[in-house]
């Protein structure tokens, strides 16, 4: 009760994105969500996918204008596809391949590239995985198919059982 959508307004016949500030709070009511609602899933240590559906699932409540989605492979009706380096470092010409994408979870309206709000990857607090690829990732959402905004979310409970969520802006 009380959740509001805080996507996009329409004012004189076009979209108009809501501010940063209101998006950053969507994103913390959704965690607050996640933590308060689905707080078996972190205490389970149930695997990412797990944790991202249920992200999505209370982001959308917080994005009615716009479509929430994990894991979508479209950019219109052709593969959505990311040019990434093979290897993040000492990247040359020969070393960029295009790789279809898979983003943890997107804020969008699918079949445009108009309303492409938001990408977040998500990474669970005990992955020894590194996040560059991901932060390397997000940058060419924004850059290559023209997110607003993306986040790399870093989740899970601490050693007291305290639920932990880091963002990372780009």
């Amino acid at each position: 009760a009380g959740a509001r959508a805080v996507g996009c307004v329409a004012k004189a016949g076009r979209m108009m994105f809501a501010p940063m500030p209101l998006k950053i709070a969507a994103l913390n009511a959704a965690l607050r969500d996640l933590s308060n609602v689905d707080r078996h899933l972190l205490q389970a240590d149930c695997s990412e996918r797990s944790l991202t559906h249920q992200l999505a699932v209370h982001l959308s409540r917080q994005f009615g204008n716009h479509n929430v989605d994990c894991e979508y492979n479209r950019d219109g009706f052709d593969i959505k596809r990311l040019e990434l380096a093979r290897n993040c470092q000492n990247v040359s010409i020969n070393a960029i391949d295009a790789v279809t994408a898979f983003p943890d979870i997107i804020v969008h309206v699918r079949g445009t590239r108009d309303s492409n709000l938001l990408v977040l990857e998500v990474k669970k607090l005990s992955s020894a995985r590194d996040s560059n690829f991901d932060l390397k990732k997000l940058a060419a959402f924004k850059s290559q198919l023209t997110y607003k905004h993306a986040v790399l979310v870093t989740l899970g409970l601490d050693e007291k059982q305290t639920f932990v969520a880091v963002q990372k802006w780009l």
